[in-house]
This record gives C-alpha cells, sequence and structure tokens, in this order.
C-alpha cells in the first residue's frame, strides 16, 4: 500500500474485506466533519451488481476557518465570510487539497483501480473539492458524485480542466431548504458546467444541508449504471 499524508478508513462493499476491488469511490467529507462521516451512508448502497468496491474515506488537515472566526477544525480549505454579493475563494488552500486528493486517485490506480474504475465523491465542502480535483484530473475517471455543495474557482474551470475529463458523467444533489449552501449556488454550478459541455444528472430534495433516503437511492442507481457496465 502506498503511503499518503491523509488518515484514511476503507471498507470494502459485499462484506468480504480480502475480496479484490473492482472499482474505487473516494468519499470526501464536508467542514468539521472526518473520514467517518460517511461510512454508515456507503454501508447503505447496494453494489452487488458491480462486485466489491473499495470506499476510501480520507479526513481532511485541520487548518483555522475564518468564517468560524478563526476556529480550526477539519477542512479542505478557508471559506472567508462574503462581501456584499462577492465571494472570496481559498485558491491557495483548493489548490493544495486538490493535489491531496489527485495523491489519493493515484494510489488506487497503484493499487490496482484505474481512474476510469474511480468514483469520486463528496458532500459540502467534499463536493467542492470533488468537483474542484475531478475535472483537474489528468486521468479519465468513471464520475464524479457532488451532494449539497458547489463549484469552485468557476472562472478558472474552463481553462485548467483536463481533456480527460472533459464529459465525466456527473451526478449533483442538493436539498431545496438547505441554509448552508444554498441550493441556488447549487443550480449555479450545475449551469456552469452545462455550459462547459458537462452532463450533468441533477436531483433536488425537500430537506436542509444533509443527506436523505431517497438521494442515497437516487444515487445506488447511478452507480450501478455506472460501474455495472
Amino acid at each position: 500500500m502506498n503511503p499518503h499524508p491523509l488518515e484514511t478508513i476503507e471498507l470494502i462493499s459485499g462484506g468480504n474485506p480480502a475480496a479484490a476491488p473492482v472499482a474505487s469511490i473516494v468519499v470526501l467529507h464536508g467542514l468539521g466533519a472526518d473520514g467517518n462521516d460517511f461510512v454508515p451512508i456507503a454501508r447503505e448502497l447496494d453494489l452487488d451488481a458491480i462486485g466489491p468496491v473499495r470506499f476510501v474515506f480520507p479526513t481532511a488537515p485541520v487548518r483555522p476557518v475564518t468564517l468560524n472566526g478563526g476556529y480550526e477544525m477539519r477542512a479542505w480549505y478557508d471559506i472567508h465570510p462574503p462581501i456584499g454579493q462577492s465571494r472570496r475563494e481559498d485558491g491557495e488552500g483548493l489548490r493544495e487539497s486538490c493535489a491531496l486528493v489527485q495523491g489519493l486517485l493515484d494510489r488506487e490506480a497503484a493499487r490496482g483501480v484505474p481512474p476510469s474504475r474511480t468514483v469520486l465523491m463528496g458532500f459540502s465542502q467534499g463536493c467542492a473539492m470533488t468537483l474542484m480535483a475531478g475535472l483537474r484530473a489528468p486521468q479519465r475517471l468513471a464520475g464524479l458524485v457532488g451532494l449539497s455543495g458547489y463549484l469552485p474557482l468557476a472562472a478558472s474551470t474552463a481553462a485548467e480542466r483536463t481533456q480527460a475529463n472533459r464529459d465525466v458523467p456527473i451526478f449533483l444533489a442538493h436539498g431545496t431548504h438547505d441554509p448552508v449552501v444554498v441550493v441556488e449556488r447549487g443550480l449555479e454550478s450545475r449551469d456552469a458546467l452545462q455550459a462547459l459541455g458537462h452532463t450533468v444528472d441533477w436531483h433536488t430534495y425537500p430537506m436542509e444541508h444533509s443527506v436523505c433516503a431517497q438521494e442515497v437511492a437516487d444515487l445506488n442507481v447511478w452507480l450501478v449504471r455506472l460501474l455495472a457496465a
């Protein structure tokens, strides 16, 4: 196993931890959470039609978060309070974490699961990192899953995305009552991606900043369709 600077939790779907995975799903948590956050969601997915799937749950570094008064917590990047209608993004932090995520994708390839069989998935900040790193990945990924998040550094995406992932399948889902990342920001991200030519499988649910059972069921269908082919 290749070393990686991020602490990770792993599990193999199907109940046999010794099974050789035929695909991988790397799951990025949201602000203040850790790698444990989405383990229960992964256990709800029925991926038997695909075969053994390795889930990788990394934990983000600890960093001060300006929006929370500089309090140090697990975060993929800093968040600044908006000034009027303008948003100031932490480009440096986003790019640092993008490199860490790419390292996880490279590690999966080194362990025998090619990028074309690897899905990158994230919630909230993890969604932003999924779109950031996934669209810039040098090799074609199987797909991207963004839950309750947004497209970061949208203005530079067209110039920085790779040819390999110009048509990568994208699943986006959002709560219509989300007070943290409002659904309008999710819609902006969907529209920006579609304007770049990406096909986006878009879903909304009557929920806040969370995950619901119907969302998991819809994601399950999408993953099986994507990876069982």
